[in-house]
C-alpha cells in the first residue's frame, strides 16, 4: 500500500469516527432534552404553544 493510500484511508477513517461521534452526541443530547421536557411537564410547566393548557 502506498503512502498516498494510507493517507486517504486514515483520512476517511478519522472522518467516519468524527461523524459517528457527532451522531452519538446528538442522540445523547436528544434523550437528555426529552427527559428534561418530561420533568418540566410533570412539574406542571406547559409549553407556550399549548393554548389549551393540556399537555400533549
Amino acid at each position: 500500500m502506498s503512502a498516498h493510500a494510507l493517507y486517504v484511508t486514515a483520512a476517511y477513517g478519522l472522518s467516519a469516527l468524527a461523524i459517528a461521534g457527532l451522531i452519538l452526541w446528538i442522540l445523547a443530547d436528544q434523550r437528555a432534552r426529552k427527559r428534561e421536557m418530561a420533568e418540566l411537564e410533570a412539574a406542571g410547566h406547559r409549553r407556550r404553544s399549548d393554548k389549551n393548557g393540556v399537555a400533549k
